[in-house]
């Protein structure tokens, strides 16, 4: 059994999601569960409508969704023919959920609307694919995660409940794959005892692919992206890249760690934890080996470069040249919890604290304010933070040449780089 992911990029248009049956008839006779994330943008139209009836603007809300409905039904038409007009039922379904919310007022806070409305997406975007499947002859079941993944009503940042999900899996999924060898769900959503929407926050339709992949057991989980590979740099910032054939789980999470667009923490555990092996392959060209993420370790890997801009360093002074002890450095922890906002690189001397942190103006001014009440406080702004795992001397010259090194860091492995 093996567990497929598509992202949206991957079904942003018919000729794509044509190349997701293409894929799929690549592994005929095989037990596949198939998670499915919103279409292209709909998240961020979703988003939109969300704000919208928070906001108050009900009639706005429901122009912007009407637009999110129109996009599908177009899209759908395009799709399926034979069995149009039941395709066109289920996502008539989709559309009444939110429509019906819509039309009251907002009484609880922004999180809970937002998984309420922003959940939709996926949703009507694998009932459309799994009718198109079946019409083009990949005979698929459609399921509703919202049965199967239990969690908390943490609204945007769910957690799952365990126990709950795995009883759901044995006695919903496991028994349809005697039935079908395909299964098509949704990612990145679950749902509360109250049968209440929830999301599971970053990345969470990987999240979802590592959940059913740990409790089914699968021999592996394919995440299908629009690149190559796992890539040594984002190929948008830098000239020359690698694509990298075999890391670690340990390295995959080292690298998001330092903010690499790569796969999140989270959806590693579930994986490492019953030794399921992850593949980074490209949808675009199926027959690529992209990369394999395992247990074993990835020998001579080349510098693997992350780059973030927008940094501000925050310099965080005692104010009578005391040492920053246990107590104010706690202090700004408890802050950086409540504000909920993290250091990408720090730096602690006998009197001061120096803080680089993502520019979110917002949550800066905030912390800022709050320290101000223990230090003395200076900001830096427009700083740029390159981390070099497994730098080498070429490496560290070619990237920080012309710049003004404001901050650095090293341990054996990794290099950090604050620059002007």
């Amino acid at each position: 059994m093996k567990v497929f992911k598509f992202g949206g990029a991957s079904i942003n248009s018919t000729d794509r999601i044509s190349n997701v049956a293409n894929i799929l008839r690549d592994h005929p006779g095989e037990k596949i569960l198939v998670i499915i994330s919103a279409m292209g943008k709909t998240t961020n139209a979703l988003e939109k409508v969300t704000d919208a009836f928070f906001e108050g603007r009900k009639d706005e809300a429901l122009t912007l969704f009407k637009e999110v409905k129109k996009n599908h039904l177009n899209t759908l038409k395009y799709l399926v023919s034979i069995q149009w007009k039941k395709a066109e039922d289920a996502l008539a379904d989709f559309f009444t959920e939110v429509e019906w919310l819509l039309h009251d007022k907002p009484v609880r806070g922004y999180d809970y609307y937002y998984d309420q409305i922003v959940c939709s997406g996926e949703l009507m975007s694998t009932a459309m694919i799994s009718a198109y499947l079946n019409e083009v002859g990949i005979a698929n079941q459609w399921v509703d995660v919202r049965d199967i993944i239990r969690t908390d009503n943490q609204f945007r940042d769910a957690v799952i409940d365990w126990t709950i999900t795995d009883e759901k899996v044995k006695s919903i999924i496991e028994p349809l794959f005697a039935e079908t060898d395909l299964i098509i769900t949704q990612g990145f959503i679950g749902a509360t005892d109250e049968n209440e929407s929830t999301t599971l926050g970053r990345e969470g339709s990987d999240y979802s692919a590592a959940v059913f992949a740990n409790l089914l057991n699968a021999e592996s989980q394919t995440i299908w992206k629009d690149v190559e590979a796992v890539m040594s740099a984002d190929p948008k910032q830098f000239a020359h890249v690698e694509a990298l054939p075999a890391l670690s789980y340990r390295e995959v999470v080292e690298m998001a760690y330092y903010g690499a667009q790569v796969i999140h923490p989270k959806t590693i555990k579930p994986l490492q934890n019953k030794q399921i092996p992850l593949h980074v392959r490209c949808f675009l060209d199926p027959q690529l080996p992209g990369t394999v993420i395992s247990s074993n370790p990835a020998h001579t890997l080349p510098p693997i470069l992350v780059l973030k801009e927008q940094q501000v360093l925050m310099q965080l002074s005692s104010r009578d040249f005391s040492f920053v002890e246990e107590k104010p450095i706690s202090m700004l922890h408890a802050m950086f919890d409540e504000i909920k906002i993290r250091p990408n690189l720090s730096q602690h001397g006998a009197v001061s604290l120096l803080c680089v942190l993502d520019d979110k103006p917002e949550k800066i001014e905030r912390l800022a304010l709050a320290a101000s009440e223990i230090f003395d406080v200076q900001l830096e702004k427009n700083l740029t933070l390159l981390t070099i795992r497994h730098y080498t001397a070429e490496a560290i010259a070619t990237h920080t040449s012309g710049k003004q090194i404001v901050l650095e860091q090293k341990t054996p492995e990794t290099l950090q780089v604050l620059m002007r």
